[in-house]
C-alpha cells in the first residue's frame, strides 16, 4: 500500500512501472533471478528447520514467510492455541516438501516443535530427573505422555499399587522420573511409580522421626481386613484394629470406614525399630465408661436394645459404647430357659435392672427378671403351711414327684408323703406326669425357693385315732 502511494505521487501508473521493470530485466535476467531463488530453496532440503513469520490465515491454512521464493503453508490444527496465530509473530517450522511447479512450500510447526523439544530435553535432562507432562492417550502396554516430546509410561510404572483402569489418567498432568533415554531410537521411558516410591521413602523417614503417641494423624484407608484397617499415613502404614474403631460394637471394619476414605486417627502405639504404628479412631472421643457408675447406678432400671444373643445370655446396648450382659439365670423368675432366644430376639427393646458395674473391666451385669415382682417374695403369705392346693405333676423321680403350684412356684411331694398306709416302691405307682392332684403345703422357704407338699396330709393319720379305736 505504501509503495503504491509513492508511485502515484511520482505520477506513474502500476502498468508503467511493470513495463519499466520488464525492460530493465530481460528474459535472461528473469531466468537468472528464478534460478537464484530455486537454488535458495534447494539449499534447504526437506527436514530443515526454518525461521518464519506468520503472514495471515486463510481458512485452515496459515501462511508463513520463510524467506524463500514463495510463502509456506502450515495447517492451523498444528497450533495448540488458536490465539497463537498472530500476523507478524515469529515461529519455527520444518520444511516438509516443495512443489517446483506451483511454488507451494509445505511446512510443519508441530514437527519443528517436537524436534526442538527433543533437543532441549536431551540437553537439559538425564536419567533420574523429574519431568511433568500431560497424558495424551492409552497405547499398548501403558500410556503416552507429552513432556514436550511424546514419551512412554508403562502400565506397571503408573502407580505403586495396581491402578485398575489406567485410562482414568488420560488428560491429566503427571509428574514422573526418567527411567531410560534412548537417543538413537529417540525413545524415552518414564515412571510415576518410582517417583511415588521415592517420595514415600522420604516421607516414611520423616514420619518415623516425628510420630509420637497421642498425636493426631490423617491418612487414607488402603486396605480393610476382618481384624482391622490399614491406613496410609504418607509413606508408612498404620494399623487401626477393629477394637479401636468405635466404643460401640463393630462386627466388621467396613461398617465404619470405606476404601480411599481420608480419616484422622490418634497414634496409640509406635515401634520405630519394626516401623509399626498402631492407630485408634475411638480415642478421639472420651470413653463412655467415664463416670459410668453415676449414669448406671446399681439398682436403677434402664432401657436398652438386644444386640447379641449367646448360649449364656444376651448383650444389651444401653448407649453407644456401653453394653451389659443379662445372664440366662437373670432372665425369668418362673421360666426354666434352655436358651435366651426362647424369651428374647435380636433388636428387642427391653427394660433391665443394673445389678453390678465394673468400670475397670468395662462390664455391666443386668437383670431382666428383677424388673418384675418375684413370685417367691409373696409365696410365704400366699401359701402358708396347711394350705390346700391343686398342683400339676411336672416330673417323677425315684424319691418323689415335682409339681407346679403356679407359674414360677414349684414344689416336691416326697414319696413318703404320698400315703399313710401304703409304701410305694416308686412314686409312679401313685402319680404320673401331667396329673393334677390335690395336696397340702407342708413347708415353704422363699429364700431357697422350696415348697414341700404332701398328699397323705389331706386326711388324718389313721394311727392317731382310726386304728387304735378299731
Amino acid at each position: 500500500m505504501a509503495d503504491q502511494t509513492i508511485i502515484i505521487k511520482l505520477g506513474l501508473s502500476p502498468e508503467i512501472v511493470e513495463q519499466q521493470v520488464a525492460e530493465m530485466f530481460g528474459e535472461k535476467e528473469n531466468e537468472m533471478f528464478q534460478e537464484a531463488l530455486q537454488a535458495k530453496v534447494d539449499s534447504h532440503l526437506p527436514g530443515t528447520i526454518l525461521k518464519g513469520k506468520i503472514v495471515t490465515q486463510i481458512g485452515n491454512d496459515v501462511i508463513v514467510e520463510v524467506g524463500l521464493k514463495s510463502e509456506g503453508v502450515v495447517d492451523a490444527a498444528e497450533f495448540e492455541d488458536p490465539a497463537e496465530i498472530v500476523p507478524g509473530k515469529d515461529i519455527e517450522v520444518l520444511l516438509e516438501d516443495t512443489d517446483s511447479e506451483s511454488g507451494l512450500i509445505l511446512l510443519s510447526k508441530h514437527k519443528a516443535d517436537r524436534i526442538r523439544g527433543w533437543e532441549n530435553l536431551i540437553n537439559t535432562k538425564k536419567e533420574g530427573d523429574r519431568v511433568k507432562g500431560k497424558v495424551v492417550r492409552r497405547i499398548k502396554g501403558g500410556l503416552l505422555v507429552d513432556i514436550g516430546v511424546p514419551v512412554f509410561l508403562p502400565a506397571s510404572q503408573v502407580d505403586i499399587r495396581r491402578p485398575g483402569d489406567i485410562s482414568r489418567f488420560i488428560g491429566k498432568e503427571v509428574e514422573c522420573i526418567i527411567l531410560k533415554i534412548d537417543i538413537e531410537g529417540r525413545n524415552i521411558v518414564i515412571s510415576r511409580r518410582k517417583l511415588i516410591e521415592e517420595e514415600r521413602r522420604l516421607s516414611k523417614e520423616r514420619i518415623l522421626i516425628e510420630v509420637e503417641v497421642g498425636q493426631l494423624r490423617k491418612g487414607i484407608v488402603k486396605n480393610i481386613a476382618d481384624f482391622g484397617v490399614f491406613v496410609d499415613l504418607g509413606g508408612v502404614d498404620g494399623l487401626l484394629h477393629i477394637s479401636d474403631l468405635s466404643w460401640g460394637r463393630v462386627n466388621h471394619p467396613s461398617e465404619v470406614v470405606r476404601l480411599d476414605d481420608e480419616i484422622e486417627c490418634v497414634v496409640i502405639g509406635v515401634d520405630k525399630e519394626t516401623e509399626k504404628i498402631s492407630l485408634g479412631l475411638k480415642q478421639k472421643t472420651p470413653s463412655p465408661w467415664e463416670n459410668v457408675e453415676e449414669r448406671y447406678a446399681v439398682g436403677s432400671k434402664v432401657k436398652g436394645k438386644v444386640v447379641n444373643i449367646m448360649n449364656y445370655g444376651v448383650f444389651v446396648r444401653l448407649e453407644d459404647g456401653i453394653e451389659g450382659l443379662v445372664h440366662i439365670s437373670e432372665m425369668s423368675w418362673t421360666k426354666r430357659l434352655n436358651h435366651p432366644s426362647e424369651m428374647l430376639n435380636l433388636g428387642d427393646e427391653i427394660e433391665v435392672m443394673v445389678l453390678n458395674v465394673n468400670k475397670d473391666k468395662q462390664e455391666i451385669s443386668l437383670g431382666l427378671k428383677q424388673t418384675e415382682t418375684n413370685p417367691w417374695s409373696v409365696a410365704a403369705q400366699k401359701y402358708p403351711p396347711g394350705t390346700m392346693v391343686t398342683a400339676t405333676v411336672r416330673g417323677v423321680t425315684n424319691y418323689g414327684a415335682f409339681v407346679e403350684v403356679e407359674e414360677g412356684i414349684d414344689g416336691m411331694i416326697h414319696i413318703s408323703d404320698l400315703s399313710w398306709t401304703r409304701k410305694y416302691s416308686h412314686p409312679n405307682e401313685a402319680v404320673a406326669k401331667g396329673d393334677k392332684i390335690k395336696c397340702v403345703v407342708l413347708d415353704i422357704d422363699p429364700e431357697k425357693q422350696r415348697v414341700s407338699l404332701g398328699v397323705k396330709q389331706l386326711g388324718e393319720d389313721p394311727w392317731v385315732h382310726a386304728i387304735p379305736e378299731k
